[in-house]
């Protein structure tokens, strides 16, 4: 039984992955040095209060995630996930997490669904409803999960978590963990762009 789970996870993996490369997202993916787009775009957190990007951003930066509840690609990321937002919200960064699955929104992820998630991951940061995918489509963003760090000029950031989703304990390189260190101390990070892997943002046709 054990053996079967294994392999059922895999597949899904390998499905989640071509679609990701299969599927681009409709729009350009936001250039570095690039402005925090629609900043005063009003999205509904799992507090039922509406927020934007400009409320989220400190005087330090802002870190967007675009996440959900259910991408095999997101699950295995959960700890990190977890690990940098706190990491954000320690040092004065903003951070939020961007549900941008409209097309699932009567599924697994409605509203309801990501406050049960929010909860189940005990997170601090904010976790958004992206309606139509509008946030996702001026940022570019096409995968689960994928990040986009700004300082207090423009994008610094951009791509992956890591260079090892399957596994945290193999990572060689954190990326975002390095880019956000980099954040931290004024710097720039070394790494500025990589390519996310994920589930594609399931947007209605």
């Amino acid at each position: 039984m054990k053996n079967k789970s294994s392999v059922l996870i895999v597949l899904l993996l390998v499905c989640a992955g071509l679609l990701a490369f299969i599927n681009n997202p409709p729009f350009d993916e936001l250039a570095l040095n690039s402005a925090l787009p629609q900043p005063e775009y009003k999205m509904k957190d799992i507090s039922g209060k509406e927020v934007s990007l400009s409320e989220i951003k400190t005087s330090k930066g802002i870190l967007v995630i675009f996440s959900c509840n259910t991408c095999p690609y997101v699950k295995l990321s959960e700890s990190r996930i977890k690990e940098y937002s706190d990491l954000c919200l320690t040092n004065g960064i903003g951070c939020v997490l961007v549900n941008s699955n409209e097309a699932q929104r009567s599924e697994d992820d409605s509203f309801d669904e990501m406050s049960k998630y929010y909860a189940a991951q005990k997170l601090k940061c904010y976790y958004t409803v992206d309606e139509k995918s509008m946030l996702a489509n001026s940022f570019g963003a096409g995968r689960t999960p994928q990040c986009f760090l700004f300082n207090g000029k423009g994008l610094i950031y951009k791509g992956a978590i890591d260079d090892n989703v399957k596994d945290p304990n193999a990572v060689k390189e954190a990326y975002l963990k390095n880019a956000l260190n980099a954040l931290i101390k004024g710097e720039m990070p070394r790494v500025q762009e990589t390519k996310s892997i994920g589930c594609t943002i399931k947007r209605l046709e």
